[in-house]
């Protein structure tokens, strides 16, 4: 019997990608965000809403992630924004050379903001790095508070975490402050939005945040 003693990581080969990426898009002046979320969180409606709220001053370009269908391009493009969808093949997660690939046929060159809408589900896209200067997490009320115990790579990963379908507080079993709890003792430097794209509730911080982490992060010339 042969033992294989593995004493380098996996995704070392997607790491090495991802900076070269990360640097890449840092020269040509464009911020890449990979947004992440489970299913039915509400990701493509917060987005619609910040492009929408932010397009008149900040030029953002969407990758669509799905393992098939085009509806989320489509809906991004109804709103202004520059959008491609990227078809997975099966594959529950971007990693750094799909990224790279989707951000090519993208062209970034009239984009500021390039937002990556990762596969949805919580642990996959938690293990890979796809190049992304910035990482941010949704979860939706509906979901519970506590799903910060069940799935914590990826909350502890994120840099971001935007609560989402505040709007909608009254009607589930949901302690925010529980919930802010459990993250920050996971990840004590994430930056936490409570929003409601529906009402406008706290869009306004977090696409606050978004042009401060571009001016931070990228650089104004």
């Amino acid at each position: 019997m042969k033992v294989i003693e593995v004493h380098r990581s996996i995704t070392e080969s997607n790491d090495r990608d991802a900076d070269i990426l990360r640097e890449e898009l840092r020269q040509q002046k464009t911020l890449l965000i990979n947004l992440m979320s489970s299913p039915g969180s509400g990701k493509t409606t917060l987005l619609s809403k910040t492009v929408s709220d932010m397009q008149a001053d900040t030029r953002i370009g969407v990758i669509e992630a799905d393992i098939d269908s085009d509806v989320d391009a489509i809906k991004m493009e109804s709103f202004g924004a520059k959008s491609i969808q990227v078809h997975t093949d099966g594959m529950c997660h971007m990693d750094a050379g799909m990224t790279r690939r989707g951000v090519e046929e993208l062209g970034i060159e009239d984009v500021d903001i390039a937002i990556l809408e990762n596969v949805g589900n919580l642990i996959c896209p938690a293990e890979f790095d796809t190049g992304a200067h910035l990482n941010v997490m949704i979860l939706s009320v509906p979901e519970g508070d506590d799903k910060p115990l069940k799935y914590p790579l990826m909350f502890s990963m994120c840099d971001a975490l935007v609560i989402t379908k505040m709007d909608t507080l009254s009607y589930f079993t949901f302690d925010l402050d529980k919930c802010c709890d459990h993250v920050r003792k996971l990840n004590p430097d994430v930056q936490i939005f409570p929003v409601s794209a529906k009402t406008g509730e706290g869009m306004e911080a977090f696409e606050a945040y978004l042009k401060g982490q571009y001016d931070g992060r990228i650089g104004k010339d």
